[in-house]
């Protein structure tokens, strides 16, 4: 393999990779070549590159220093809240990795809780785990080492910074999910190698049998608890999270819960005794329901000198609860009380001990307001009246209701938990959902150690026909984001004691796109919906414009506004050297080959004239149901102020833009859409006058690299430059047609109305990617030296077909800030030689 020699007119002279016709697989009947298997082992000594041609790039340079400049910018993610502690990343600018910081409040003093700067010279060790236990005691952090999906688990005492010995390793594909008491987290590994890995991501086998497992802290990992596995089904993976319910429950059972708010519909209630004989009432009403008949259960926690008395009630089927919020599942709970605590006042005064007034500790401040507020009532008529009574109570001044924070509210202990497990077996947008409900192990997970036997899931969802995507709970209603009979999703709810009951909650839009949802301040939801390919309001008109809201962090107990909050900057990024007032960013249509309009985004210079004269840089995805929307890109910034480059990024079909029709559209028999879509956008851009066919570059990265290859064979153009990152699986049967390792062909052995040669091409990978190994690209790149140039004497391929493998890098996550700024300066230097750009001061 390789790329050598500078870009001129004569033809590189490419060394030569040998090839082994014996070697062929039989795919049900199929038989298929693969002469180039020893470049699976990615240490051949063939697979070394060269810079050669690189080095004789005149922009390589200029690039480098105009990207390392403007990338030297300060950078922060969103801030997320555990315990009483605020936790954000931040880099300076060109540090290699981001650094975890801590404040006490959201203008308090930063100061480092984790740098993993200091874990490599190079800077090739990131940070892909970070969870932070609900009481910021600890945090667990995944490390991985040049860029591969391998991760070791470590835990930090946050108060002293303190490194713990735990070590929890072969850990991929996983988040770490704490419970709440503290006491460990769950994770998701494969089983160790049976064959020692020299340099772990480099390995070319597939990952099979993921598990699920418990660890305690402060234990060896061969200690922790097996949770599940599922031998049958090897392909599968699974996603862990504990429900919010779980928060009181966790600390008394040793068990937990993920990140969010707990439960609602709880009061705490005391009299004013002495303290000698304190008595205090703890109730928690279950009957959450959105317009249901149902039974419901109300339980007590009684307390008197140190005794704790529980005792439970059932609500009659034939009784109906109607709550259309949460708020309003708050204010049954205290109308209930308020009937116990006349039933305890009688039970006082036959003991002989007078009581006057009770206090009843709410956690639900809208809740308060409801009870005290008359004028509210007309609004809730569909609340049986028999809870409006509550007025009265309050009214006689029997009862004082007071404002308790969520996690000082002993009736929470009441509450249940469940752990979540989300299963995929593939990329496609469909999973299935177990759960297991934790505060049934009476002894806690304690009591599960040394046992074989896995815990006990419900299989809620036991198919792969649709995408639910947990949002919040009470209890035992649950509501999920979902594609099911929905392809531009919608919320639902189902109570887990009816689990063939679904409800819509948010049905699903005509047009747009329900891209997320979070639950926040209590009973509300923040949705987002993506239009167009730009997001967009819903309850609130939020002040946004075209780009992309990359992340929202949120919790239900953070919030306390119960009305819409004001839209601020919290903090906004300044970068030195931008002017974004010198740039337009236009959104187009264009037709594809069957009649289907593709949303198009352009970026370049203000007012610049469509004469077909500039450089030009498409790049597109198409695959796997994400949405490739709008963000800011240090490089393609450079491209367009310095070289002039108009850049296009063309939202084709096989993404998640408009739903999964969208991506169905452009998924297995369908999969031409994508390659049509594509050179449309080619062909739109031409007519359209922003380019020229010789000043046109077209690029894709991971699944866009298979795109790519695949326009190559199809469309094959002499002025088009190709810059496709190759990080696709290998496969048979459909894309046996448009796989662009088995369809290179030689253009000038075809009909005379065919292209000489194909165009100029640079494929990329990196060493450590063990999500898409790198022998697809180095087989690929291969092919195209021998078939195009080194099988001829004299081959009529002038355009140069060169490869750069990235070393200690995997598929692109935690790479440093360094590797990113050299790679962007590789490959838009080789585009700006191939396409004759001048540079411009």
């Amino acid at each position: 393999m390789g790329s050598l020699c500078a870009l001129e007119d004569e033809p590189l002279q490419y060394p030569f990779a040998g090839r082994d016709e014996s070697v062929v697989d039989d795919y049900h009947g199929v038989l298929i070549s693969d002469p180039y298997r020893w470049l699976e082992n990615p240490d051949a000594e063939e697979v070394k590159l060269t810079e050669s041609v690189l080095e004789k790039c005149d922009a390589r340079e200029k690039l480098r220093e105009k990207i390392t400049k403007l990338f030297d910018h300060p950078r922060y993610c969103a801030p997320f809240r555990r315990g009483k502690k605020y936790f954000y990343f931040h880099n300076s600018g060109l540090q290699p990795q981001s650094v975890l910081f801590m404040q006490d409040s959201l203008d308090g003093e930063p100061e480092v809780l984790f740098d993993p700067n200091g874990l490599s010279k190079d800077g090739t060790v990131s940070m892909r785990i970070c969870a932070v236990s609900q009481d910021a005691k600890y945090l667990a952090y995944g490390l991985s080492s040049s860029g591969s999906d391998w991760i070791t688990i470590k835990v930090m005492q946050i108060e002293n910074k303190t490194i713990e010995p735990d070590t929890v390793s072969w850990v991929k594909f996983s988040c770490a999910s704490w419970t709440h008491d503290s006491k460990g987290f769950f994770y998701s590994r494969y089983p160790a190698p049976k064959v020692k890995i020299w340099m772990p991501g480099t390995e070319t086998s597939a990952n099979l049998n993921q598990e699920v497992y418990y660890h305690f802290l402060g234990t060896t990992q061969s200690e922790d608890i097996l949770c599940w596995r599922d031998p049958e089904n090897p392909k599968h993976k699974f996603c862990h999270c504990v429900t919010d319910d779980g928060k009181r429950e966790g600390k008394n059972r040793g068990c937990g819960a993920r990140e969010n708010a707990k439960a609602r519909g709880s009061t705490d209630t005391h009299s004013n005794l002495t303290d000698q004989d304190e008595l205090k009432v703890a109730e928690e009403d279950l009957l959450k329901s959105c317009k249901l008949r149902r039974a419901g259960t109300t339980r007590l926690k009684m307390r008197q000198k140190g005794s704790q008395i529980v005792c439970e009630k059932r609500t009659p089927t034939k009784d109906k609860c109607v709550a259309l919020s949460t708020i309003e599942a708050e204010y049954i709970a205290v109308a209930e009380a308020r009937k116990e605590i006349l039933w305890l006042k009688r039970f006082l005064q036959e003991l002989g001990l007078k009581q006057e007034k009770f206090t009843v500790h709410c956690d639900s401040q809208s809740a308060i307001d409801l009870s005290k507020n008359s004028m509210y009532h007309s609004r809730t008529k569909h609340i049986d009246v028999r809870y409006h009574w509550i007025r009265e109570v309050m009214d006689k001044l029997l009862l004082e209701l007071i404002k308790i924070h969520t996690d000082k509210n002993p009736a929470d202990m009441l509450t249940k938990l469940y752990l979540l497990l989300t299963i995929t077996e593939s990329c496609k947008p469909v999973n299935k959902v177990y759960y297991y409900d934790i505060s049934a192990l009476v002894y806690g997970l304690e009591h599960h150690r040394g046992r074989k036997d896995l815990l006990p899931f419900v299989k809620l969802i036991d198919n792969f026909d649709a995408e639910y995507d947990a949002i919040a709970n009470d209890n035992t209603l649950f509501t999920f984001r979902t594609n099911k009979d929905a392809p531009k999703y919608k919320l639902v709810r189902v109570d887990l004691k009816e689990p063939t009951a679904w409800f819509d909650v948010l049905e699903e839009d005509e047009k747009d796109v329900l891209q997320s949802a979070v639950a926040v301040n209590v009973n509300q939801v923040v949705v987002s919906y993506l239009s167009d390919v730009k997001y967009g309001p819903f309850y609130t008109d939020l002040p946004i414009d075209i780009g992309t809201v990359s992340e929202i962090r949120a919790r239900r107990e953070d919030s306390t506004d119960t009305g819409v909050p004001d839209m601020k900057i919290f903090r906004e990024i300044v970068v030195p050297g931008f002017d974004r007032t010198a740039f337009d960013v236009n959104q187009v249509f264009f037709t594809s080959k069957d009649g289907t309009k593709i949303p198009m985004f352009i970026v370049a210079t203000k007012n610049i004239p469509l004469d077909g004269s500039h450089p030009c840089l498409l790049y597109a995805y198409g695959g796997f149901n994400i949405s490739i929307t709008p963000y800011f890109s240090v490089s393609r910034i450079v491209l367009t102020k310095h070289l002039g480059v108009i850049f296009c990024l063309a939202n084709i079909r096989g993404g998640g833009e408009y739903g999964e029709g969208w991506h169905k559209a452009g998924s297995l028999a369908n999969k031409q859409n994508c390659f049509d879509d594509l050179i449309s956008a080619a062909e739109y851009l031409v007519s359209s006058r922003y380019t020229q066919p010789k000043k046109l570059c077209i690029e894709g990265g991971s699944n866009g690299g298979l795109l790519i290859g695949a326009c190559i064979n199809q469309v094959i153009d002499g002025h088009v430059t190709l810059a496709a990152q190759r990080r696709r699986k290998s496969s048979i049967g459909l894309s046996s047609e448009y796989s662009p390792l088995h369809n290179v062909r030689r253009p000038w052995e075809q009909s005379s109305d065919q292209f000489s040669q194909y165009p100029a091409t640079m494929l990329l990978t990196a060493d450590h990617d063990d999500r898409v190994v790198p022998l697809h690209s180095l087989k690929l790149l291969a092919t195209m030296q021998y078939v195009l140039c080194t099988s001829l004497e004299k081959s009529p391929q002038k355009n140069p077909i060169v490869g750069r493998i990235e070393c200690k890098a995997g598929h692109g996550a935690g790479r440093p800030t360094q590797k990113m700024i050299d790679e962007a300066a590789d490959r838009f230097s080789f585009m700006a030689k191939v396409l004759g750009a001048s540079w411009i001061d």
